[in-house]
């Protein structure tokens, strides 16, 4: 095996045992932030940038997509952008909405009664 291919392979090793490293304290910084009983919203939110970044690190490097060209970029952006999309159309269709709430009349209550 020549010397540089040796050293391009070590490198490369160097990169996931580094990019496994930093999965683990993402990993261990979720669990953290679970003990700290925030509310739900900023819980999800935090919970979500986490993954997010953890989801980011695993296709760039494991799936090789640092080293792709644009095409895969535009492809995976086009692919993001429609997430997005559906899942945000379940909460701006439920922002407008009231709660169906059942009020019932105290004097008719009473008269079911007699």
């Amino acid at each position: 095996m020549s010397d540089h291919k040796a050293h391009s392979e070590a490198a490369h090793v160097k990169i996931y045992m580094m990019v496994f490293g930093a999965l683990m304290v993402l990993t261990i910084v979720t669990v953290l932030v679970s003990y700290l009983h925030l509310p739900p919203a900023l819980g999800i939110l935090i919970g979500l940038a986490i993954a997010t970044t953890k989801a980011s690190l695993v296709a760039t490097f494991f799936m090789h997509l640092k080293w792709e060209r644009r095409l895969i970029y535009g492809l995976l952006g086009l692919t993001v952008f429609f997430m997005i999309v559906l899942f945000a159309v379940p909460i701006v269709d439920n922002h407008g909405l009231k709660p169906n709430i059942i009020h019932y009349d105290q004097p008719a209550a009473e008269e079911a009664h007699h």
